[in-house]
């Protein structure tokens, strides 16, 4: 009789938490806080759990709303909407969430903004961006390599697969970025990719969780601590965002909100890559479409920003992030692929939000025009469309160099390829804010591209640093990292950084650990971004420049407190200018001092341009 009493007791008992683990639990709270005092009143918070949706919410906390609460497709979702006053103050804000019978508890945290200093500071033509792949730069914590319960661990025999780079390896060679001048630092994206082996995400191009750090990176707290620690020695930190799609492991996956959340979910379209649609007067429908609402690659989900909750939790999450971490930008991955109207509305919010912030665009177009199109207020714009987009990744910059330090002059070709491309700044609202490069981890070395040829290699790093935009170098550039002998695949040109890891046998980071040519290319970026850091001409001067002649190519920046010359001769012979062509800028200067040299020299009738060389002379009008 007892057994049987206590058999009932148990069937009782566990049908009772059976309903609770049912109708009564929330696995997941999207952002998992909040603070007061916030640029912004209202939120979103997306509850996740076992039949939420079926769940009304209520709250009764001092100065916070109940605005809307919205159930979806799924029953395992609630979005409540919180308008929080500016009268609230932190604590503990309990959302009750109540069906039938049954209610539940959530507690939502609201703290206290913090009043950090130097936290985000924007970036601009005075900085020097560091792009680096957080896997591939330095391991400084070996025990977060493998993580259990994660689907893929590092493996250093296969560079298609992760290294084992991390935050910690970062932290602990800001020493290092700092002597080689650079201000800013640009990580491909930390964010959760918990994806499987053979895709090989450790890019961070596949996200899987928007609110996290993946933890074979470190932690929120470290990323955090991380940019505190830079922001102490006066640098800058650029996160990378992915609001075009998601990985296909991302927990949204196995049990979407909505149906219309991922583009062409129940038949697999790709996109066609070609980003100039979207600027193109005569683009059809069909290749519209396939462009915005087709996938990346199979493995890439594609996000319907027509999805007003996904557009809502998108823009919290970047908010989140923002004031979470301190970070000073953001870059916009494949900024040419989401709906456009969507991007240009994240834009104007972030930016009211955050004034003195800065993002850039990944806007991989061909030419100047299509490039163009994606920058804020483009004049005489055809469709009235407005991104509000500060900058943009200036790709035809990039091509333009590369190029005129390889082909032989001609009027179309070579150095003739800069001062075109440069010619059409004009159709840009403000060139000075594109985010200009040699080289990214989706494009060949630049030391390759250039041939291994070391003269080309200085001349295009010196035109990067002394022409219009926000530089940005590319981690093992300052090396002249080639490929390896890889071929053209993408982990040809994402090398680990030797003396990263501790089994490596040399350290590129100190001087005895790098080749003799190593340091010839260090030390020669290392001069010119340290320069550069007090080059006013460089961060807000004007820019005049004079038709190339004869593989030759004199341009200046001004500025009324400085004004800088920069010499370039492309061809195999020492060349002598007749220098009354540049007197309209010369004018009363009478010495220049070559900033790598620190030479000087008198100004006289004729400036000699030596082979295969770019130098950059700071004019004065006395020794």
């Amino acid at each position: 009789m007892i057994r049987l009493l206590f058999l009932l007791l148990f069937s009782v008992f566990s049908t009772i938490t059976l309903a609770f683990n049912l109708y009564g639990q929330v696995n997941k709270v999207d952002p998992p806080f909040w603070w007061t005092d916030m640029p912004v009143g209202e939120v979103q918070i997306q509850l996740y759990g076992p039949n939420i949706g079926l769940h009304r919410a209520q709250v009764d906390y001092p100065g916070v709303k109940l605005v809307k609460q919205i159930a979806v497709d799924s029953p395992n979702y609630l979005f409540v909407y919180l308008n929080i006053s500016s009268a609230s103050s932190a604590g503990i804000i309990p959302i009750r969430l109540s069906r039938e019978s049954t209610t539940l508890t959530v507690d939502f945290e609201l703290k206290r903004r913090e009043n950090r200093t130097n936290k985000n500071q924007g970036f601009d033509a005075s900085d020097v961006i560091y792009l680096m792949m957080p896997d591939r730069f330095a391991n400084g914590n070996p025990d977060n390599d493998t993580i259990e319960g994660m689907l893929e661990s590092a493996d250093r025999t296969d560079p298609e697969r992760r290294q084992g780079g991390d935050l910690a390896g970062v932290t602990q060679h800001l020493d290092y970025l700092d002597d080689l001048g650079m201000t800013a630092i640009w990580f491909t994206p930390i964010i959760e990719n918990d994806m499987k082996p053979e895709y090989g995400a450790y890019h961070g191009y596949a996200a899987t969780d928007l609110y996290k750090v993946d933890r074979r990176y470190g932690s929120n707290a470290e990323y955090k601590m991380l940019i505190d620690a830079a922001h102490e020695r006066g640098m800058k930190v650029i996160m990378d965002m992915i609001h075009n799609h998601i990985g296909d492991q991302h927990w949204w996956m196995r049990d979407l909100p909505t149906q219309d959340w991922i583009h062409n979910i129940d038949e697999y379209m790709q996109t066609n890559y070609q980003g100039s649609i979207v600027a193109d007067p005569y683009s059809s429908d069909y290749d519209m479409i396939k462009l915005v609402d087709g996938w990346f690659v199979p493995e890439m989900p594609d996000l319907n920003q027509d999805e007003p909750l996904l557009t809502d939790y998108l823009i919290i999450n970047t908010l989140w992030w923002i004031e979470y971490s301190g970070v000073d930008g953001i870059r916009m991955d494949t900024y040419l692929y989401p709906d456009k109207k969507y991007m240009a509305e994240w834009v104007e919010v972030v930016l009211t939000a955050y004034p003195d912030f800065n993002i850039v665009g990944e806007a991989w177009a061909i030419n100047t025009p299509a490039a163009a199109y994606w920058q804020y207020d483009l004049p005489g714009q055809g469709d009235g469309y407005d991104s509000k987009l500060p900058s943009i990744t200036d790709f035809p910059w990039s091509f333009a160099v590369r190029d005129g330090m390889t082909e032989e002059f001609s009027w179309e070709n070579g150095l003739m390829k800069i001062y075109y491309m440069l010619g059409q700044d004009h159709l840009y609202a403000n060139a000075m804010k594109n985010v200009i490069f040699l080289d990214n981890h989706d494009m060949s070395r630049v030391y390759e591209h250039v041939n291994k040829n070391v003269a080309a290699f200085k001349m295009a790093i010196t035109l990067l640093l002394t022409q219009r935009g926000i530089p940005q170098i590319y981690y093992g550039t300052e090396f002249m990292f080639g490929h390896e002998n890889r071929g053209g695949d993408d982990e040809a040109w994402r090398q680990t950084l030797p003396g990263g890891w501790t089994d490596d046998t040399r350290s590129v980071f100190t001087e005895k650990g790098r080749t003799e040519s190593e340091n010839d290319a260090f030390n020669y970026i290392r001069r010119l971004t340290n320069w550069r850091k007090t080059a006013i001409a460089t961060h807000q001067g004007s820019m005049k420049h004079f038709v190339p002649e004869d593989g030759t190519y004199v341009y200046f920046r001004i500025h009324e407190q400085q004004t800088v010359m920069v010499l370039v001769n492309t061809s195999n012979e020492e060349k002598t200018l007749d220098a009354t062509r540049f007197q309209e800028v010369l004018g009363d200067f009478t010495t220049a001092k070559n900033v790598i040299t620190n030479t000087s020299i008198d100004l006289g009738a004729t400036l000699v341009l030596p082979s295969k060389e770019a130098s950059v002379w700071e004019l004065k009008d006395e020794l």
